[in-house]
């Protein structure tokens, strides 16, 4: 079992624009059955952790919720539950939650859908194996930081997907 940080980033280390759009992403040529593709990705996944904000972006922008893990979302506020879905809100440490969460997967992986600040506090806690990157050819100027922290990390892997560099790299702890 590993924990993964998978995203997309804008050229300038970019996950959302200020306003948590996501349009210069959506709109790039992409092959979800591609290499190192969320579809692919997905399938190895046993339990899933992201910020509220990440939360609140999925429920206003997919066409439903659309994971059938058991999904952790870190907050301090009250959201709306999704029907029939296994999400359980919390405000507890990382440390404490990835305990559960490991236990929830079993053998399958662990993933922090969102958001990089989320991703960094697994990292700083030890917790974050891997971060794989689909870069975007665009910039953004300003927007939600990638990993707002400093991170060594050793390159993997790289492939092409369409107009996206997806890169995987293995945290050096």
């Amino acid at each position: 079992m590993t924990t993964h940080y998978f995203t997309a980033s804008s050229l300038d280390g970019f996950i959302a624009t200020t306003d948590h759009s996501l349009d210069w992403l959506t709109s790039q040529d992409f092959d979800w059955d591609g290499p190192m593709s969320p579809t692919s990705f997905v399938e190895g996944v046993g339990a899933i952790a992201m910020g509220a904000t990440t939360y609140e972006w999925i429920l206003a922008n997919d066409d439903g919720w659309s994971y059938n893990v058991p999904a952790w979302v870190f907050t301090h506020r009250d959201l709306p539950t999704v029907d029939g879905a296994d999400v359980r809100f919390t405000s507890a440490s990382v440390t404490d939650v990835h305990a559960q969460m490991a236990e929830a997967a079993g053998e399958k992986n662990i993933w922090i859908v969102g958001g990089g600040d989320l991703a960094g506090q697994f990292a700083d806690a030890g917790l974050l194996d891997e971060v794989w990157i689909q870069y975007a050819p665009v910039t953004l100027g300003d927007g939600a930081p990638l990993l707002p922290r400093p991170l060594s990390m050793e390159l993997l892997e790289t492939v092409r997907n369409r107009a996206l560099v997806c890169a995987r790299f293995e945290v050096v702890k």
